[in-house]
Parts: structure tokens; C-alpha cells; sequence
């Protein structure tokens, strides 16, 4: 198979060369940056399904997945590179600024409207659903994208595993989560009502933006570290667009809005107010 190449520890992972292609169809398809150092992630991820349709190999594999007839494998690998595990209340400093400085100054005569960009298994938007239920009383609704149909699938049902769910407060698991028996013990679950108040969609953030509302908070975190610049640069222009005036934009405290051309100004690390 001359387009393995089996390492020490028997992992798997596609030549330098093919890893290109990957790359290059990647960032057409997706507009994410693969970095040299996801090969052997990447490798880990298609193994499956390399093996399940035969290929002698990851060129092999590159091929089948871009030929017209073969559309529902090339969806199948993009979604296995672009899966995301995420955790309730991931980076807790961001949901202490919503309950204790942003909900307290909230006019309660307006839906209070908020997108998360890229909400993988849906751990993002029911945390903050959790939290609107408990803490505010006002109108809310909620939002939540992701490129990948199939963690949208998840996110729609709710199901996760406790582990997941270690970091959030026993109060909102008690109130708003029912635990899993039988087959389904080491399970939680989100109560309907919860999952009901949030909007899945499919969305790639690439493309235009402009058939969407405007919100007043976008969370956007842990994803454009994927990008290059050029493509974060325009996924900021266009989540600009997306919010009110004096909107909040929240990204990961790992990312930055350094090197970009951007109309926000920071509040705190990793929280940004648009400049009315």
C-alpha cells in the first residue's frame, strides 16, 4: 500500500503527498487550514471508512471520495475530519460574564437573540439555554450551526455522556436533565423543554450570512483556529454584519482577533463588544 505509511506505534496516516489533497479539498469545501501536524488525526478518522469501501489506501480514497457518484462518502469523510468533542460549560469565565454583567443589563422588553456558530454536539447552546432559564426572565431565543450534519444530529437529541457534563453546576443538571438508565445509564439527557428552545441548523461559515437575523451575542470559539487569515478575516466581516449594534461576539480563550481588521473592542479576554 504505497500510500500508508505505518509508524512505530501503529498508527496510520496518509503520505505527505496525499495529505496535500486532503488538504487542498478541505479548504475548498470547508475553507479550513489542515495543519501538517493533524495528518496522523486525520489518518485516524478516515481509516474506517478507507477500509469499509476497500481502497488499497488513502490515494486510493482521495479518488473514489471525489468522483461525482461517490457525493455521500466525500459528506461521510468531511464530517468525520470536522467532528469536534466540546463539554457543558467549556470555559466556565464566559458564562460567569453572562449571568453576572450581561443579563443584569439586558432591557427586558427585547428578545434576547443569541447564535453559537459552531456548536459541534450542542454542550454550547444548551449551557446557555440552562442558564436564560434559571437566570432570566425576559424573551430569549437561541441559535446553533455547525458545518457537520452529523453532530447536529446529536445535538438534536440530547444524549451525553456524564463525563461531558462534569463541569456543569449541580443545580442546572438537577433542574434541567434527567439521568439515563438501563442501556442508557452513564447518560444524561436535556429535559425537552430546554432542547425544544434551541434552533439547529446546518450552516457552513464560509459562505454569505446575509439571509440570517441579527443577533446580540454570537459565540464563535474553538473553530477559527482552523482557518487562515484571509478566510477568518471574512468570517469576522461577515459576523459583523450579523450583529446588533453594541453586540457581543465571544470567541475561545486560545484564539485572538490579533492580525485582523475587525470593529470590536475587548471587554475581557475572549469577549468582544462591536463598536456602535
Amino acid at each position: 500500500m504505497q500510500s500508508l505509511s505505518i509508524m512505530n506505534n501503529n498508527e496510520v496516516r496518509p503520505s505527505d503527498d496525499v495529505f496535500i489533497l486532503f488538504q487542498q479539498l478541505i479548504r475548498s469545501k470547508l475553507g479550513i487550514y489542515l495543519p501538517k501536524q493533524k495528518r496522523v488525526m486525520l489518518g485516524h478518522r478516515l481509516l474506517k471508512r478507507v477500509e469499509h469501501i476497500k481502497a488499497k489506501g488513502f490515494s486510493e480514497y482521495f479518488h473514489y471520495i471525489n468522483h461525482p457518484d461517490n457525493k455521500n462518502e466525500l459528506d461521510i469523510a468531511l464530517e468525520l475530519i470536522t467532528t469536534n468533542e466540546t463539554f457543558f460549560f467549556r470555559e466556565p469565565k464566559h458564562f460567569e460574564y453572562i449571568t453576572r454583567t450581561l443579563l443584569p443589563s439586558l432591557n427586558p422588553n427585547k428578545t434576547f437573540k443569541i447564535w453559537c456558530a459552531a456548536c459541534s454536539t450542542g454542550e454550547e447552546p444548551y449551557s446557555i439555554a440552562m442558564l436564560l432559564s434559571k437566570y432570566y426572565g425576559a424573551p430569549w431565543s437561541i441559535h446553533a450551526s455547525d458545518v457537520n450534519t452529523t453532530v447536529l444530529a446529536q445535538a438534536k437529541k440530547g444524549i451525553y455522556l456524564d463525563e461531558r457534563t462534569e463541569l456543569l453546576p449541580t443545580d442546572l443538571k438537577k433542574s434541567f436533565c434527567t439521568k439515563g438508565v438501563d442501556e442508557y445509564e452513564g447518560y444524561l439527557r436535556v429535559k425537552p423543554h430546554i432542547r425544544q428552545r434551541v434552533n439547529f441548523f446546518q450552516f457552513n461559515l464560509i459562505n454569505k450570512m446575509n439571509h440570517l437575523e441579527e443577533f446580540d451575542l454570537i459565540f464563535i470559539r474553538n473553530v477559527m483556529i482552523y482557518f487562515n487569515d484571509d478566510t477568518r478575516q471574512q468570517i469576522i466581516n461577515n459576523i459583523s454584519q450579523q450583529l446588533k449594534p453594541n453586540g457581543l461576539l465571544f470567541i475561545s480563550h486560545s484564539e485572538t482577533l490579533h492580525g485582523l481588521d475587525h470593529k470590536f473592542e475587548l471587554l475581557q479576554p475572549a469577549i468582544y463588544r462591536l463598536k456602535s
